[in-house]
């Protein structure tokens, strides 16, 4: 009986592999020169390969142009033969990408400067990591560590032309822009990242209500003379300061070299000391700065509503739920701004999108670029946006006090007042799948006067019946929480809102960082996601007090018990609270009231008019993100636009009226 014995292993250790097999063979039959293609497999075989004595690894490349180099080698080395060896399952489409290459003639191509451990694997059929890619570089001779990036990725080049585009046309660059000097066209210098608040201060000073407050009617000796121990800490002092170097036109002179504007450093120092982001040197939403600096302009101003210019901003919103049983209920809140989603599904050049799109697919795959002046973004009017706020939508796990339970309610929105001054906030800012915040690339068709007649609330109709008062058990079904503030620190750290991640936490019960994260991705784009918690919560029935709010009043002598019991009773709203304190029984339950159809005492100091608007300021963004980038400011003063970039003043000859990230209107007196 014979015994079959294994040969020993011709390799060193005895290790039978079939990379080692291929490249002994490959040697065996008088193979010298050899060029790979990427991939996981081949990768691992390339080791063998590198490591077999008498094979020379020539280069390493996609298929195409692995073709044609082994094209032009043979031709140069004078070499008659080539064998390909490859993976059964794609050999056809291979073979048939040589081919192409040797039939073409067509110069070799290359792709250098962007370098990355992701090849393409073929059993996996996607990219891949290479854990090698070091060792695999140094054959070549290329040290890793020493590496330095030199050429941008595809989506990076594409974000770069649009932000050049952007930067272009915002910026009004390569126009011979007319300087402009005198009364309300100086500049502000940057101080560091301090674009935002340098847009937005330009816009508030060419409206009539600041203009009036600070400079019209307020001298710099009588607000001196006001301001408490150290006026270099009070706001109202601060802003008339502020308001005498744009207006009074002493700091606005032609100068020898380039415009000179004033430094707004102590003002920022006033504003940005209670906010922890603002007093940093780091770029800043203008939205999130407006909403604060009109939080503090109404808190010094507290009491006295003929001399508060944040008025002029402020306005109604009344929300109507229905619920399944046919009944409903009327929700309100006051706001400053109108924030409005961008309905990308109603573009009206959807044709000329898709052939762009189409053709710029094309020109991805012969690896050429688009050009800028191709460039076609999807355009989106901005009526559309507006009806967009008030149209219906689904509300889930709203708790209806009829039926005892959570359920599917519809609601819909609208104005209870048209303010002086409106401002409508788009929303290009939107998260992707994956949480990978993104700005949308769209253009907005403003019109230069809009009419939001219609938009105005009707109130509770004939026949409609409200929904009940939540019963003391139902309240605890529906009771908001304080935010978890280990939840919204580690949210905001993601770089989002800290006001919407305060919600997120206290609308997920503070059940952890994920569960706030998913509500946060799926209400961005609420009609109310920037209104104040405590607003919000009154309307719900909560009993939380923006804490803010009363330290404000114990500011102004009432005792911490008594002041949080006033702004629960008023709604959270700092003058109503006030008025309550003084006269207590004047304001019955019926006056707060969430189901009430009738004004409520705050509505009546709300400024009010008819519903057509001209635009007067835009404030655009250059940038992928609000936490980076530049702002500027075009705002129509004397017939005609000027821009304001930085401490930079001119005539605008092309104003980006469909590139705004903020969009003020003037009411036109009807």
């Amino acid at each position: 009986m014979e015994t079959a014995t294994k040969s020993a292993s011709p390799f060193p250790g005895g290790a039978w592999t079939l990379g080692r097999h291929v490249a002994r063979r490959l040697v065996q039959i008088g193979v010298t020169d050899v060029f790979s293609v990427l991939g996981n497999f081949n990768l691992a075989l390339l080791n063998h390969l590198v490591a077999e004595p008498g094979l020379k690894l020539v280069g390493c490349c996609n298929e195409l142009n692995t073709g044609y180099a082994i094209d032009v080698y043979m031709r140069a080395k004078g070499i008659g033969v080539r064998i390909y060896i490859c993976w059964e399952r794609v050999s056809d489409e291979i073979g048939a990408r040589f081919r192409r290459a040797f039939e073409e003639e067509e110069p070799i191509r290359s792709s250098w400067g962007i370098l990355s451990s992701d090849v393409f694997s073929y059993p996996e059929d996607e990219s891949v990591l290479d854990p090698l890619l070091a060792q695999h570089l140094a054959f070549f001779g290329i040290d890793f560590s020493s590496l330095q990036k030199t050429e941008m990725t595809t989506a990076e080049r594409e974000l770069d032309q649009n932000t050049n585009f952007d930067w272009n046309r915002i910026q009004e660059s390569g126009q011979e822009a007319e300087p402009l000097f005198g009364p309300g066209y100086t500049g502000l210098v940057n101080l560091g990242n301090s674009c935002y608040l340098a847009t937005t201060m330009q816009v508030m000073f060419s409206t009539r209500s600041f203009c009036s407050r600070y400079y019209m009617n307020q001298s710099l000796k009588k607000a001196f003379v006001d301001a408490p121990a150290d006026p270099t800490v009070d706001l109202n002092m601060q802003l008339t300061k502020l308001a005498n170097g744009l207006l009074s036109g002493k700091y606005s002179v032609p100068a020898p070299e380039k415009q000179e504007g004033i430094p707004p450093r102590m003002f920022k120092s006033v504003i940005a000391a209670s906010h922890p982001e603002f007093s940093t040197m780091r770029q800043q939403d203008a939205l999130e700065f407006f909403l604060h600096f009109i939080d503090q302009v109404e808190r010094v101003n507290a009491g006295k509503p003929e001399l508060d210019p944040s008025l002029s901003f402020k306005f109604g919103i009344e929300e109507r739920l229905a619920c399944p049983s046919g009944k409903v209920a009327y929700n309100r809140r006051h706001d400053y701004i109108l924030s409005l989603g961008i309905p990308l599904h109603k573009a009206i050049n959807k044709d000329e999108l898709e052939a762009f799109q189409k053709s710029k697919a094309e020109r991805d795959l012969e690896g050429k670029e688009v050009s800028t002046g191709q460039i076609v973004r999807p355009r989106v009017r901005l009526v559309d946006c507006l009806q967009s706020f008030i149209a219906e939508e689904e509300v889930h796990d709203f708790y209806s006090t009829e039926l005892k339970a959570k359920v599917t309610a519809t609601k819909n929105a609208g104005l209870t007042s048209f303010p002086d001054y409106l401002v409508l906030h788009m929303r290009k800012f939107v998260m992707e799948a994956g949480w990978v915040p993104k700005k949308l690339d769209v253009y907005i068709d403003v019109p230069d006067t809009i009419d939001i007649s219609h938009m105005r609330s009707k109130g509770i109709q004939p026949g409609e019946e409200l929904l009940p008062e939540a019963a003391a058990g139902d309240l605890a079904e529906s009771e908001k929480l304080l935010a978890n503030e280990d939840i919204v620190s580690q949210l905001a750290s993601m770089g989002f809102n800290y006001l919407h991640c305060q919600k997120a936490a206290i609308n997920t019960s503070n059940a952890g960082v994920e569960e706030a994260m998913n509500w946060l991705l799926s209400h961005m784009d609420d009609s109310d996601i920037d209104a104040p918690i405590s607003q919000e919560a009154q309307s719900s029935g909560s009993s939380f007090v923006d804490q803010s709010k009363v330290d404000t009043l114990v500011s102004f002598g009432f005792e911490e018990d008594i002041a949080r019991k006033a702004l629960k009773a008023s709604g959270g709203d700092i003058e109503k609270a006030t008025d309550w304190i003084f006269n207590p029984n004047a304001s019955g339950p019926s006056d707060m009231s969430v189901s009430s159809s009738t004004t409520s005492i705050g509505d009546s100091n709300l400024p009010d008019g008819g519903g057509v608007y001209r635009l007067m300021g835009i404030v655009s963004h250059i940038g992928t993100s609000t936490q980076c980038g530049h702002y500027v400011a075009h705002i129509y003063k004397d017939g005609r636009w000027v821009i304001f970039n930085d401490e930079k003043v001119g005539v605008s000859k092309d104003p980006p009226k469909d590139m705004g990230y903020l969009y003020v209107f003037e009411r036109l007196n009807s």
